[in-house]
């Protein structure tokens, strides 16, 4: 007997492009590492939401991958799994790190589609940091220790969330 086959998860525009993921590391204005840095390590989260319903932040964000698939590059800047932990372990300490930075890494709001939607820009989008919403533009967001960002388009999710309870040790 064979196994079924298990359909895919339909595509939503929010799953990470592993394909190009040096550029989008460089257009973020970022260098592509050969490891994490050890002179700054810090972690915010990111959820993000399009009318009060969730978006997953995908894990890789700020990797570069071989043609085999195989990662070889990262970013300070950078997520592992689906969590939404976003994670900054950078080479020098006192940079600043922004959510338009992790935006271009992932590849996503870059104007190229209608609003609201992975492709949209970021006009329409709003922020709240720690539970305050935040004027001006969304991608301008600096990221700080143990910060909890909300990404929203259209109703904002109910409750806002305002903060994260990070794992031990992060």
């Amino acid at each position: 007997m064979t196994p079924s086959p298990v359909a895919a998860a339909p595509a939503t525009g929010w799953e990470l492009d592993t394909k190009g993921g040096a550029d989008r590391i460089k257009a973020a204005g970022l260098p592509v590492l050969n490891m994490e840095g050890a002179a700054e390590h810090f972690h915010a989260h990111l959820d993000v939401f399009v009318d009060g319903k969730p978006v997953a932040v995908p894990a890789d964000i700020g990797f570069s991958f071989s043609s085999t698939g195989q990662p070889n590059g990262i970013s300070a800047l950078h997520t592992h799994d689906e969590s939404g932990i976003v994670h900054i372990e950078a080479p020098v300490a006192g940079d600043t790190y922004t959510l338009g930075q992790l935006l271009t890494e992932w590849g996503v709001l870059d104007g190229s589609g209608k609003p609201g939607t992975a492709r949209s820009g970021t006009s329409g989008w709003s922020v709240a940091v720690n539970g305050a919403k935040q004027h001006g533009p969304a991608q301008a967001v600096v990221l700080k220790a143990h910060d909890e960002v909300v990404l929203f388009y259209g109703t904002a999710p109910e409750p806002l969330p305002t903060a994260f309870k990070f794992p031990a040790g992060l």
